[in-house]
C-alpha cells in the first residue's frame, strides 16, 4: 500500500477492503460474525453518545395489554399467540430517531414503535418504525447513516448537505426518503400513526415448519399528520406535544389502541418473489400477501416514573421467543448484535435486572453472574457453569428453531438491485398518493434539499426522476434546476452520475 493512499483502515489500522456490505454467506446471508471490520464500526458506533440512546433518544412509553382476536397458531407455536382471547402484559415505546432527548417532538423523522412482550416464555420485543421501509438494508452503513442525521462535527450543526450527500449516493433509499418526505414523516402523535417490522422474521410451528412473516400495527385512531408548516409551528410552541398527547389522554381513560396484523410469506415464495423478501427498502403488496389479523394492543397505564420505566427500557429485535425467529435480512443481522450491545454500554451488562426489562410472565434462569449493578440474589449458590450435575437449568431441544438452508462463498456482495430500487417509490408517488398529498411531498423536499449544495441537488433530483419522471420534475422546477440536466444525470450510471456532480 502506498503510504501516501488515504486507505480506509479498522480501528486497529487493518486496511478495509469494501465498506458498503457485509461479509456473508452467499448473496443472500445471513451475515458472519467474522466480518470483524462490522463488528468494530457497530460497536463503536453503539457508543458514540452518552448516557442518552444514541437513536431514539426522545421518547414516550405506556403500559397495556395485547389480545389474540384471530387463530394463527397454525404458523407459530409462540404460546402467547396460542388461542383466541389469550392476553399478554405489554410496554410500549415510542420516538423519534435522529434527534437528541431534548428535541421536538414534531420533527421530520421516522417514528420508533417497540413493543416489549410480557409472556410466560420470556420476553418478546417488537421493535419496529412507522414506516414499512428504511433507508438502508446493509447494518454496514448505519452508522454513516446515522451520523448524516446528527450533527457536523465541525460546527455541531444539522447540516443538509451531510443528509443529501448521504442519500444521493444511497439510490436504496430513495423509497424511504419519499415516505418520509411524504405526510407520514411528522405523525400528528403517536396515537395516530401505524406501527411495522419493516424486517421479515421467522414465524416455526412445533413440527418445525416455518414462514417469513411481517408484522403490522394499525392504529384505531386513524392516521392523522402534520404539515410543514403546522411542524415547525409546534417545534417552538410545544416541542413536547406527543409525549403529552400520549401521557393525558391514557390518564383521562382514553387509551389508544391499534389492531395487529401478518403478512405471510412460504419459503418457496421466498425463492421466486419478484422483489428480494428480505430488503427492508421494499414492502410487500398487500395485494401479493393480504394482511391478516391476530390481535389488538390497548395502552391504558401511565409509567409512574419516566426514567426508571422509559428512559431505562431497553427493547432488542433479537428478544425473541419459541415460535419467532430471525431472518436473513442484512440489516436485522447487524441489529440482532447492536442492540443488546448498546444496552450494555448504556444501562450495564445487568440491564435487563431492571423491574421494566425484567420478564414477568417467566424468569431469568441462566448462568450469567456478577458484573456492574447486578441487583439481584446473583444465582445464589448456585453453579455458574454447564454442563454440571449439581441441578443446574438445562437446555430444551424442544424449542429449536428449524434448520433453515444457508450456503455461498464467504464475500462482501454488492446488491445488484439495478433499478428495482426505484420502482415501489415510483408507484408510491403514481398510484397511491393523491394530488394534494404528492404536492405537499414535492414541497416539503424542495424546503429541505434547497438549503444543500446544487451539485447535491442535482443528483438527489435525478433518483426522484428515476422513480417517476414527474416526480423529478416537478422537484427540479421547485428548485430551480434545468430538467434537461435532470434527464441527462438520470439517464446515467450511478457511478458516472456521481464522478459528474463530484465537485
Amino acid at each position: 500500500m502506498a503510504k501516501d493512499k488515504n486507505t480506509l483502515t479498522t480501528s486497529a489500522g487493518m486496511p478495509v477492503d469494501n465498506d458498503l456490505h457485509s461479509l456473508t454467506a452467499g448473496d443472500k446471508g445471513p451475515t458472519l460474525i467474522q466480518d470483524i471490520h462490522l463488528l468494530d464500526k457497530l460497536a463503536h458506533f453503539d457508543r458514540e453518545r452518552i448516557p442518552e440512546r444514541v437513536v431514539h433518544a426522545k421518547g414516550a412509553g405506556a403500559y397495556g395489554t395485547f389480545e389474540v382476536t384471530h387463530d394463527l397458531s397454525t404458523y407459530t407455536r409462540a404460546r402467547f399467540l396460542s388461542q383466541v382471547g389469550k392476553r399478554t402484559e405489554v410496554f410500549a415505546r415510542f420516538s423519534t430517531v435522529g434527534g437528541e432527548k431534548g428535541s421536538a417532538d414534531s420533527e421530520r423523522d421516522p417514528r420508533g414503535f417497540a413493543v416489549k412482550f410480557y409472556t410466560e416464555e420470556g420476553n418478546y420485543d417488537f421493535v419496529g418504525n412507522n414506516t414499512p421501509v428504511f433507508f438502508i438494508r446493509d447494518a454496514m452503513k448505519f452508522p454513516d447513516f446515522i451520523h448524516t442525521q446528527k450533527r457536523l462535527p465541525a460546527s455541531n450543526l444539522k447540516d443538509p448537505d451531510m443528509v443529501w450527500d448521504f442519500l444521493s449516493l444511497t439510490p436504496e433509499s430513495i423509497h424511504q426518503v419519499t415516505v418520509l418526505f411524504s405526510d407520514r414523516g411528522t405523525p400528528f402523535s403517536y396515537r395516530h400513526m401505524n406501527g411495522f417490522s419493516g424486517h421479515a422474521f421467522m414465524w416455526y410451528n412445533a413440527k418445525g415448519e416455518y414462514w417469513w412473516v411481517k408484522i403490522h400495527f394499525k392504529t384505531e385512531q386513524g392516521v392523522k399528520s402534520l404539515t410543514r408548516e403546522e411542524a415547525t409551528k409546534l417545534a417552538g410552541e410545544d416541542p413536547d406535544h406527543a409525549t403529552r398527547d400520549l401521557f393525558q389522554s391514557i390518564a383521562k381513560g382514553d387509551a389508544p389502541a391499534w389492531k395487529v396484523y401478518a403478512q405471510i410469506m412460504t419459503p418457496e415464495q421466498a425463492k421466486s418473489y419478484r422483489f428480494e423478501p428480505f430488503d427492508i427498502t421494499k414492502v410487500w403488496p398487500h395485494k401479493d400477501f393480504p394482511l391478516q389479523p391476530f390481535g389488538r394492543m390497548v395502552l391504558d397505564r401511565n409509567p409512574q416514573n419516566y426514567f426508571a420505566e422509559v428512559e431505562q427500557s431497553a427493547f432488542s429485535p433479537g428478544n425473541f421467543v419459541p415460535g419467532i425467529g430471525p431472518s436473513p435480512d442484512k440489516l436485522l443481522q447487524g441489529r440482532l448484535f447492536s442492540y443488546h450491545d448498546t444496552h450494555r454500554h448504556r444501562l450495564g451488562p445487568n440491564f435487563h435486572l431492571l423491574p421494566v426489562n425484567s420478564p414477568k410472565a417467566a424468569k431469568e434462569n441462566s448462568y450469567q453472574r456478577d458484573g456492574f449493578m447486578r441487583s439481584d440474589a446473583n444465582g445464589g449458590g448456585g453453579p455458574n457453569y454447564w454442563p454440571n450435575s449439581f441441578g443446574g437449568p438445562t437446555p430444551d431441544p424442544a424449542v429449536a428453531a428449524p434448520p433453515v438452508d444457508v450456503g455461498g462463498m464467504a464475500a462482501r456482495y454488492e446488491y445488484k438491485a439495478g433499478d428495482v430500487d426505484f420502482v415501489q417509490a415510483g408507484d408510491l408517488f403514481r398510484k397511491v398518493m393523491n394530488e394534494a398529498e404528492r404536492a405537499r411531498l414535492v414541497g416539503n423536499i424542495v424546503a429541505h434539499l434547497g438549503n444543500a449544495r446544487k451539485r447535491l441537488q442535482l443528483r438527489q433530483t435525478a433518483l426522484f426522476y428515476k422513480a417517476d419522471a414527474e416526480y423529478g420534475e416537478r422537484v427540479a422546477k421547485g428548485l430551480g434546476l434545468n430538467i434537461e440536466d435532470i434527464k441527462r444525470l438520470a439517464a446515467l450510471s450511478q457511478e458516472e452520475r456521481v464522478r459528474q456532480t463530484a465537485q
